[in-house]
């Protein structure tokens, strides 16, 4: 009989003791693997200005066009074509904002964007139509950092100001 309740005894301080441990152990949870990058944001806004310069003077110039071009890679990693969107027409003080989603080209057209750039695009007044690289805006001002919007769910980068001119000046293109 001695026995029996050692064993008993024995039993429950076994039972007892894994109890123990398993309250005391941390639960392991794993953590969902979500993309950061659709988390934070579905859209990317590229805002800037543009502005005529006409021998010193420099003014805002309303009706002009910039060019957001990113390149792109297809489902399987390989280059595809690159993706390019037209700003809407700048506002009287030479504001333009263009907006782009790249989880909609990721899910629709299977392309993911690498590296977008803004260009100057198109000027509303022949007389101040010449294109500059003032702030890349013919070369291409790469979009780098951002600001989160979160009420908007955007990233809002900013390029330039970008330059037309009514001067026209020869371009140095190494030869």
């Amino acid at each position: 009989m001695a026995l029996n309740h050692f064993i008993s005894y024995a039993s429950s301080l076994l039972i007892l003791a894994a109890m123990v441990a398993a309250a005391s152990a941390k639960p392991e949870y794993e953590k969902p693997k979500l993309e950061k990058e659709n988390l934070l944001s579905t859209v990317m806004g590229i805002q800037g200005l543009v502005y005529c310069k006409s021998g010193p003077k420099v003014t805002p110039l309303e009706g002009s066009v910039a060019r957001i071009t990113c390149e792109a890679v297809d489902e399987y990693g390989f280059q595809a074509a690159p993706i390019t969107i037209l700003s809407d027409a700048t506002d009287e003080r030479g504001y333009f904002l263009a907006t782009l989603s790249p989880f909609e080209i990721q899910t629709k057209k299977k392309k993911k964007l690498t590296q977008c750039k803004a260009f100057l695009e198109l000027s509303p007044l022949d007389s101040c139509n010449v294109l500059t690289d003032a702030n890349n805006g013919i070369s291409g001002a790469l979009l780098t950092s951002y600001q989160l919007l979160h009420e908007k769910n955007m990233k809002l980068f900013t390029v330039g100001p970008f330059v037309f001119t009514s001067e026209s000046k020869a371009v140095d293109n190494g030869y």
